[in-house]
This record gives C-alpha cells, structure tokens and sequence, in this order.
C-alpha cells in the first residue's frame, strides 16, 4: 500500500515537472513573438524617422529668414527634428567631398542653396500625408523645391506591411500549436484522475467542486512555468543588448518592451493552463463510467 502510494506521489510529480517544463517551452516561444512584435513595430518607426524631406530654399534668402521658417515649423506636429543647413555649411561640405573649392568655377559665387532637412515623425512616413505635407511646405515664401525619396517611402512602408503580416500569422500559428501542446500535457496529467473524478460525481460532488482543484493545480503550474520563461527571455535580451548597444541607444528595446512581453508571458502562462484544465476535466466529467475503461 505504502509502495503504491509512493509510486502515485512520484507519477504526479513527473506530471507535474512536465507539464511545468512543457508550458515554459512553450510560453519563452510565446514571448519571443510578443518581443518580436514590439520591437519591429519600433524598428517601423526607426525607419520611418530617418526618412528626410529636403527644403531647398531660394538663392537670395537670408539666414534670419531661414531660421524663422524653422521656428514657424517647430510647432507643427508632423515634424519631429529641424536641421537648418546653410549656404556656407553647404560650401564646406562640398569642399569635404569634392576636394577642392567650387568657388574657383563660379568666380567666387557660393552654387550652393541654403535648405531645411525636416525628419518627419513616424505616423506621416507614407506618401499620401507626403503629398499634403508637400503642399504645406510649397506655400512659405522663397521655398524652391521639395525633396524625399518617393520610391524608397514606398518600398519601405511595403515592407514592414509584409513583415508585420508574417509576424502575425507565426503568432497565430504559434498560439494554436501552444494550446494544443499545453492541452495534451494537461490532458495527461488529469488522465489518472479520471476514475476518482467519476466516483466523486456519483456521490454527489459538484463539478465545480471537483474542477476546482485541478484547474488551481494547473495555474499555480502555469505561474511556475512563466516565472521560468521569464528568467529565460530575461537572459536572452540581456544577452542581445549587450551585443548590440545601438538597440537600447536608438530605443528599438526600452523597458516598456520588456515590461509588456514579462506581463504577457505571465497571462499566457495562467490563461492557457486553467483554460487547459478546465476543458480536459470537462471532457472527463461528461464522460459515462464504460467510456472511461476505452480511452
């Protein structure tokens, strides 16, 4: 009798490593999506931002002039930086790259153009608020012409559509095959339980009352498993910030991103083990006696 219950006790508790191990796996892939997806939404917006659009400002507008059409586009809230490039810092940088001095050949007349370099902020990096946005700037006086690359906002914006799409789909993908994954392990582990589960259903036991002790010993499994998972994607994240630094610096990781994928690894893990647990005993209790023998 005492081996018996000795080999019982060592049986649950294999299960119970198991499912806890099995749910970790699970949710540390769970999480990786979660990170995936924030992250490339703030690499959208990375890439978004460094889009520029160019003023090239007339010939014979001043420096004064120049910086009052930046203090006027301060204020608006589709621009996120103001980088105002003189005719003289313009000569400077084309003397940099040409080596030699232009003024030579335009018998020293500056041929460069004062502009304005506007960083846009991410929500207006697509062509159609573009366009608008051009028409706005084309209205300031002495603005000669607008420049940013058509094409690369295009491919660019085409491209985190296409990355976006795959991300989602994994995620759904993933979190089918996790139920599942979870659902058969759970499934197992109250598989021993069944008989006892029935007698308790014949002597009058509710099902709420014999449920409740199997769905709280899978969320308490569950909020195990997640502490683990999270101790794991710690590690990983760590590990990959300290290999790339230019992650936390241009803020594609900060600790919202952490903070989110900690919390949504820890429901996933309570979430997925009740749900698990609440079905299987579900499925057990609405079984007869004879079904029981055949499964």
């Amino acid at each position: 009798m005492v081996k018996k219950r000795k080999k019982s006790r060592s049986r649950h508790g294999l299960q119970a490593v198991t499912l806890c191990i099995s749910t970790a796996l699970v949710l540390i892939l769970l999480g990786l999506i979660v990170f995936s997806v924030l992250i490339g939404r703030n690499l959208s917006s990375l890439a978004k931002e460094n889009l520029v659009v160019t003023m090239m400002l007339d010939q014979d507008m001043t420096n004064p002039e120049a910086k009052n059409i930046c203090k006027m586009l301060t204020g608006k809230e589709f621009i996120k930086n103001i980088d105002y490039i003189s005719k003289e810092q313009a000569l400077q940088e084309g003397k940099k790259e040409l080596g030699t001095d232009p003024t030579e050949f335009t018998d020293g007349v500056n041929p460069y153009l004062s502009s304005i370099e506007l960083t846009l902020q991410s929500a207006y990096a697509n062509n159609d608020s573009l366009k608008w946005i051009e028409k706005e700037l084309q209205k300031i006086p002495k603005v000669s012409e607008i420049n940013y690359s058509r094409d690369l906002v295009e491919n660019v914006n085409r491209t985190l559509a296409k990355i976006g799409l795959v991300l989602g789909i994994l995620a759904l993908l993933l979190a089918f095959v996790s139920f599942s994954l979870i659902n058969n392990t759970v499934k197992l582990g109250i598989y021993a339980s069944r008989f006892t589960m029935h007698t308790m259903k014949l002597v009058g036991a509710s099902w709420k009352f014999i449920r409740r002790p199997f769905v709280k010993r899978a969320i308490l499994l569950g909020i195990l498993a997640a502490f683990i998972a999270i101790l794991v994607l710690g590690g990983l994240i760590t590990a990959l910030c300290m290999s790339e630094p230019e992650l936390l610096t241009q803020g594609v990781i900060t600790w919202i991103e952490m903070a989110v994928t900690g919390v949504a690894v820890f429901l996933f893990g309570i979430i997925l083990t009740g749900t698990c647990a609440y079905v299987s005993v579900n499925k057990f209790l609405k079984m007869k006696a004879g079904e029981l023998y055949k499964i």
